[in-house]
């Protein structure tokens, strides 16, 4: 029983880090600044996942939290239903914080990774993965980009082995009187 148990652990503790881990050949920046991050960002582009399937106007809003972790609250609006969904997480730094690789957590004891594989020098536009080729988010600090920018990302996350056809251009033209 006892070797039950360490097996157990050993095989859940190897699940939780895949969780965290990078995909091979994803590298994240190591000259990141976790104070100039903070702030509002705006998904441009992502691949599908459920949990944020119709959505639009999708945010990002990244804050210090007393414990030295970030507070990370996502927001998007679902037009079908016609209300705003949020989800409220955690995010801690995997290594050193000047490496943007974080662990993030919406539900409880479970982490996902957070790489950051490519920012600009003025932090306006970040290329998002998660522990493997399914993740994969451009966020900008403005609702819109130009198209140098979504080309460099389809580029750069092409060259990387992110499946760059399968991506999702994310509304975030304001609501109507309708909406």
């Amino acid at each position: 029983m006892r070797n039950f148990a360490a097996g157990l652990v050993v095989l859940l503790s190897t699940l939780v880090a895949g969780c965290t881990g990078v995909p091979e050949g994803v590298e994240p920046v190591d000259d990141f600044t976790l104070d100039r991050y903070l702030g509002r960002w705006y998904e441009i582009a992502r691949l599908d996942h459920s949990f944020e399937r119709g959505l639009s106007r999708v945010t990002a809003e990244y804050s210090l939290r007393d414990d030295g972790g970030v507070k990370v609250v996502n927001r998007g609006f679902d037009a079908e239903h016609a209300r705003w969904k949020e989800s409220v997480g955690k995010a801690f730094f995997v290594g050193e914080p000047n490496v943007g690789h974080l662990k993030v957590s919406f539900f409880g004891p479970f982490y996902g990774s957070y790489v950051i594989f490519e920012l600009d020098d003025d932090y306006r536009h970040a290329m998002i993965s998660g522990p493997d080729r399914s993740y994969l988010w451009l966020l900008s600090r403005t609702p819109t980009v130009d198209d140098p920018v979504k080309k460099r990302f389809i580029q750069r996350a092409g060259e990387l082995g992110f499946d760059t056809g399968a991506l999702i251009f994310v509304d975030q033209s304001p609501l109507s009187t309708t909406d």
